[in-house]
């Protein structure tokens, strides 16, 4: 296994996001001298600088807790579950978003896809999925594309593995994850061939036929802002909408 110092960590964030030693060193107001010598490793920098830095550079916390590590620092963020007492508040908001976008579904997945909550109206579409699908953890994207899961059910399927891809491929871009590389090669490779696509105005509906209705769903991602926990800093919650009447009224009337 390859032992990276500080610096050498700093520079590849810093070449992932695409800038230089002075757009770094201006965003972060500091020399670009300072940069050079952090990244050289001729200048040791203190974990307030490291931290001033990975900001800048959007380095998510469990990285940022990387970089103390390897500069020799204790990590500064800590990585609880979502019940543990300290995430309280947190987990209670959670769940309020959950039960409020009822009647419609809402669920919360982490950085790998993998589904930590989701509200009631999720429910009835679990029904028909194969069980060692539910499994935990139960992948969102496997859920989605797998044969036993929800594909079937999904009208335009070429559309979904295309958003799923689009967003995968820029998380990894942000930050690589060695699971869910594998888990994009597995589902999301190679590209579809070209063929028809729904025609949507202003965001690509899912569109699912079930009891032979066809139901038309976009979704919307919710995030924490300023989060201090890893596990925080790694959810989010997908809530789902009826794109048309007709899909609005199978979930108020059934």
């Amino acid at each position: 296994m390859i032992v990276y110092s500080v610096g050498e960590l700093l520079r590849q964030w810093r070449q992932r996001r695409g800038l230089s030693q002075l757009d770094l060193a201006i965003a972060a107001d500091v020399s670009a001298r300072h940069v050079s010598l952090v990244e050289t490793g001729k200048s040791r920098p203190s974990a307030d600088m490291i931290l001033r830095l990975a900001e800048h550079l959007h380095v998510p916390l469990r990285d940022r807790n990387r970089l103390l590590l390897a500069a020799g620092f204790a990590p500064r963020y800590a990585e609880r579950p979502l019940d543990d007492s300290a995430l309280s508040a947190a987990l209670d908001s959670v769940r309020r978003v959950l039960q409020a976008h009822e009647p419609y579904p809402a669920l919360v997945f982490d950085r790998r896809w993998n589904i930590v909550l989701t509200n009631r109206a999720v429910d009835p579409f679990l029904a028909q999925v194969a069980p060692d699908l539910l499994r935990p953890p139960v992948n969102l994207v496997r859920l989605g594309l797998d044969p036993r899961g929800f594909a079937p059910l999904v009208v335009n399927l070429a559309d979904v593995r295309a958003v799923f891809r689009s967003r995968i491929s820029r998380q990894l871009a942000a930050a690589p994850d060695a699971e869910l590389t594998a888990l994009y090669e597995e589902l999301l490779m190679p590209e579809d061939p070209p063929g028809q696509r729904v025609d949507a105005d202003v965001v690509i509906p899912m569109i699912l036929r079930i009891g032979g209705r066809e139901l038309r769903l976009f979704s919307t991602i919710t995030t924490f802002g300023t989060p201090m926990d890893i596990t925080i800093d790694e959810i989010a919650i997908e809530s789902y909408y009826p794109a048309d009447p007709e899909s609005a009224a199978y979930f108020t009337t059934t």
